[in-house]
């Protein structure tokens, strides 16, 4: 039988040969400089401009980027397609496309006082633009934080010991931010102390886990579990019919705390949380893929780390019925997503990451490296996958396949280093949990961002959300995130999971093509005798894959087989249908637009034109 560390090795070699030459090259090719002074320094305000040491903010950045996205995809893809074609798009797109596109955010918002990808194309190709592009980003966002919240309440609900793990380690990034910024204390002792009261926190998980509510039928918690409203199921809670009342009850509680979180300044909760985490994420990922190497070398592990006989190296072109009969091509590219390439890395990039960085040298191993970062947990994933099989809803694939296989293949693995699985496990889920709930809220201030460029602001500071008027309250601290969150929630209730993460994974990789199509413009407006291949190519790439997709999704999955057919009945599922079908429209025709005068503008430059546009003036 195959040896999962094959999946390691094929990965951690392209990974590497990518940062070595790849990266470096780039570095150069953008012309970093630590002489220039960053946006974080030039319009330091102690809100959104904060200059970071580079650990904290690669911690940061790292944890806002990874959320669950690279886990589901990965063993979702290989469920349905095998893990050979799964292995492949990660191992060679991620260093080629998705690394490059998380740079090139990075290193292009920098050089535009910390702004957005909107507004940087906005300055290339005008207002519309600019707006088209920071429209479709914002209905991105919604789409993200519906979907990592769903993803959440589902991994809290199958692991009850996160839930609590996750209480206490927000409430040591709280302290610990105050620790750091206000009483100016020692940073190295104090990561000694608060990342060991992280790891403390897991076990105080494991032994005193919580839940909302009692699970229906034969299924039951682990043993121990406090459950507030003892004896009830929650089938009154919103959503519960499709969820179940345990997991819908926890998706208003996440969506509660990224809507705060997202309007505290990045210095109590963002940052030191983040920081904290990622402790928790370089433990999982790290410890997971060294478990790998000494079980197949040693021979430690509970059961030998081979690929379990139910995971097959390729599945066929249109993969496994009972798991989803989709094509490979163009679904395997959007359902693996942000294990090689996310659209939502640049909004993160340019959005908060840039307004932290310290030295423009840092962002080789923050904005490259980070991404191959994440591509390390998809192969971390994969491996999970392809240990621990499938077994009982596992079958099914998607997110009820996903999280029991990256907990429990987690577990088999931990075990070569001499951890209990009964400890590896529940581990492994909080190292989830931590991925997801950082990127939740980032998102939502993300989206909050968005909304600023698209109004505009008054100043350097953002408003509250109460000062009168329609702008003022779409853009507010506090207004915008609950208007995202009202949105994500009643996505997230009607129980389409399935469309719901197909939709995600489509407009979140066309939303990387236009960010790649940004970088593009940037280059050939900067100086003419810049390259374009580099971002031009994982560019038109991207466009073909994920417009491809969603005609698919939305023409026929969604329309001729779920409408005309009566693939779905009941009028709110048909109501769902019609409103994921228009979203899709709109998501194209957005993107198509913004190609089409984003070509323009490049073609004019590089004729020795005048520009397409005038640049924006905001």
């Amino acid at each position: 039988m195959t040896s999962v560390i094959w999946i390691v090795v094929a990965v951690l070699g392209t990974f590497t040969v990518g940062y070595m030459g790849y990266s470096r090259y780039l570095s150069q090719f953008v012309e970093l400089d630590d002489e220039r002074e960053t946006p974080a320094h030039k319009y330091e305000d102690g809100q959104e401009y904060v200059p970071s040491k580079k650990p904290v903010l690669l911690g940061h950045h790292f944890s806002s980027i990874a959320g669950g996205a690279p886990i589901v995809g990965p063993i979702t893809a290989g469920a349905i397609w095998g893990w050979v074609p799964a292995l492949l798009w990660v191992a060679i797109g991620n260093p080629l496309m998705g690394a490059v596109h998380d740079f090139i955010s990075l290193s292009s918002s920098i050089r535009h006082e910390g702004r957005s990808i909107g507004y940087i194309v906005g300055q290339y190709v005008g207002e519309r633009g600019k707006n088209l592009l920071l429209w479709f980003a914002f209905l991105t966002i919604i789409l993200v934080v519906a979907v990592f919240a769903l993803v959440v309440g589902i991994v809290l609900n199958a692991f009850p010991s996160a839930a609590t793990a996750s209480f206490v380690y927000i409430a040591l990034a709280v302290v610990f931010g105050v620790y750091l910024y206000q009483l100016d204390g020692p940073f190295i002792p104090g990561t000694a102390l608060f990342v060991a009261g992280v790891f403390a926190g897991v076990w105080v998980g494991i032994q005193y886990p919580f839940a909302f509510f009692q699970l229906a039928g034969d299924a039951s918690h682990t043993a121990g579990t406090f459950v507030l409203f003892e004896g009830s199921t929650g089938s009154w809670v919103p959503g519960a019919g499709a969820l179940g009342g345990n997991t819908a009850a926890w998706v208003p509680v996440i969506l509660i705390y990224a809507v705060i979180a997202s309007a505290l300044p990045v210095w109590t909760l963002l940052q030191p949380r983040d920081y904290l985490s990622s402790f928790l994420l370089y433990a999982g990922v790290g410890g997971a893929l060294l478990a790998i190497i000494v079980g197949t070398i040693f021979g430690t592990s509970s059961q030998p780390l081979v690929i379990d006989s139910s995971i097959q190296p390729f599945q066929g072109f249109m993969g496994v019925d009972s798991r989803a009969p989709y094509p490979l091509f163009p679904m395997l590219f959007v359902t693996i997503a942000c294990g090689t390439i996310s659209g939502f890395h640049s909004l993160v990039s340019s959005g908060t990451t840039a307004k932290q960085l310290n030295k423009e040298s840092d962002a080789r191993l923050i904005g490259y490296g980070g991404m191959l970062g994440e591509g390390l947990l998809a192969a971390t994933a994969l491996s999970a996958l392809a240990i621990a099989g499938f077994a009982s809803d596992a079958a099914a694939g998607g997110i009820g396949g996903a999280l029991p296989n990256f907990a429990s293949g987690g577990g088999i693995i931990l075990t070569s280093l001499g951890i209990p699985a009964e400890y590896g496990a529940p581990f492994m889920a909080l190292v989830l949990v931590s991925f997801l709930l950082t990127s939740t809220d980032t998102a939502a201030r993300l989206g909050r961002y968005m909304m600023e460029e698209i109004v505009g602001t008054k100043g350097t500071q953002s408003e509250t959300g109460f000062g009168g008027g329609i702008g003022s309250f779409a853009r507010g601290r506090y207004t915008n995130p609950v208007v995202q969150g009202l949105i994500a929630y009643a996505l997230v209730i009607s129980g389409e999971w399935a469309t719901l993460w197909a939709l995600f994974g489509s407009a979140n990789q066309l939303l990387a093509a236009l960010a790649l199509l940004t970088g593009t413009v940037w280059l050939a407006n900067w100086d003419e005798t810049k390259q374009l291949v580099s971002t031009g190519v994982p560019m038109a790439i991207m466009v073909a894959i994920t417009v491809i997709a969603l005609a698919f999704l939305a023409g026929y999955q969604w329309l001729f087989v779920n409408l005309i057919q009566g693939g779905v009945t009941g009028i709110g599922n048909q109501i769902s249908m019609v409103v994921r079908i228009a979203l899709a429209v709109v998501l194209v025709y957005l993107a198509l637009s913004l190609v089409r005068i984003g070509y323009g503008n490049i073609t004019s430059v590089r004729d020795g034109d005048r520009p397409a546009a005038e640049p924006s003036d905001d």
